[in-house]
């Protein structure tokens, strides 16, 4: 199986991997291969596909549509 040798890695990145590491209990070698499979072979979302999901997704818990005026009244209420 291939390796790599990364060089410089920096202070803040390098700890957090190691506590990333440490918290699902792996090396770090591990959590590094892991966070590259996440990043680099992660599917890519079909814009339609999703928006169907979540259209389908809203009539079954029967919200109403989310409309722009919606939006601005949330957003002028300072909700997230």
């Amino acid at each position: 199986m291939p390796s790599i040798t990364v060089k410089s890695i920096p202070d803040e990145l390098y700890e957090r991997i190691k506590q990333s590491a440490a918290e699902h209990r792996r090396s770090i070698n591990k959590e590094v291969i892991i966070c590259l499979e996440r990043t680099l072979l992660a599917r890519r979302v079909n814009p339609a596909t999703f928006l169907a999901r979540a259209d389908a997704l809203r009539e079954q818990s029967n919200l109403p549509p989310l409309t722009d005026d919606i939006l601005r009244k949330a957003k002028a209420e300072g909700r997230p």
